[in-house]
C-alpha cells in the first residue's frame, strides 16, 4: 500500500492510532501538532501490523463471503432489541460497580460501539445486539468504567478487568468480527 493512499485525521490527541478498514483501506489518526516524518515513520513502524490486517481481513471475506446488508426492517427491529435490553444491562452492571449515569442512546455507528460523555450519557451501537452476550457486557462494563477514568489507562484498564477478567477476549472478538457487522449497516 502507498502511502499517500492512507487519510490522515488530526485532532487533539496525544497518541497515534491505525485503523484499516474492510474495503482494507487506512486511516491514521496522529496529534495535531505531529510532522509528517513522525506519521511517516509511525506508518514505516506499522507494516507488519498492516499486512498482518490485511490477511485477517481478507481471510474473514474469503470465510464469509459478502456480507448481506441489513434492511429498514432489520435495523429497526435491532434498534428495539437494544433499547430493551442494554439499559437493562447498564443498570445491573452499574449496580455492581456503584456508578452512576444520565442517560442511555441507541445508534447506529460505523466507528464505534459504545461511547461516555463527561455528562455521563452512554450511547451505544445497536449493531451490539448481533454479538455474543458477554461481548455486549464487555462493551456495556468499559463505557461504565469512563465513569471512573475518562481515559484508557493502566487504573481504567484494571477497573475494566476487576468487573470482567475475560474481557481481552471480548476486546479480540470485537476486533475479529466487527468490522463484518459493521459492513452489514446500509
Amino acid at each position: 500500500m502507498n502511502k499517500s493512499d492512507i487519510k490522515i485525521i488530526k485532532s487533539k490527541r496525544k497518541t497515534f492510532s491505525l485503523e484499516m478498514k474492510n474495503d482494507l483501506s487506512l486511516v491514521a489518526r496522529v496529534p495535531i501538532g505531529a510532522s509528517s516524518k513522525a506519521i511517516n515513520d509511525f506508518i514505516t513502524r506499522s507494516d507488519s501490523w498492516i499486512k498482518k490486517t490485511e490477511e485477517k481481513i481478507k481471510e474473514n471475506k474469503s470465510e464469509f463471503g459478502d456480507v448481506a446488508k441489513l434492511s429498514d426492517r432489520e435495523l429497526r427491529d435491532l434498534y428495539k432489541v437494544a433499547k430493551e435490553e442494554l439499559p437493562l444491562r447498564v443498570a445491573y452492571y452499574a449496580k455492581l460497580m456503584k456508578v452512576s449515569y444520565y442517560r442511555i442512546t441507541i445508534r447506529a455507528q460505523r466507528t464505534r460501539w459504545g461511547s461516555c460523555t463527561t455528562k455521563g450519557n452512554l450511547n451505544f451501537n445497536c449493531l451490539l445486539m448481533l454479538t455474543p452476550k458477554w461481548v455486549q457486557d464487555y462493551v456495556v462494563v468499559h463505557e461504565l468504567c469512563h465513569r471512573l477514568h475518562m481515559n484508557h489507562s493502566k487504573e481504567f484498564w484494571a477497573e475494566v478487568e476487576g468487573v470482567m477478567p475475560n474481557y481481552k477476549e471480548a476486546k479480540k472478538w470485537l476486533a475479529d468480527n466487527g468490522g463484518s457487522l459493521i459492513e452489514r449497516l446500509p
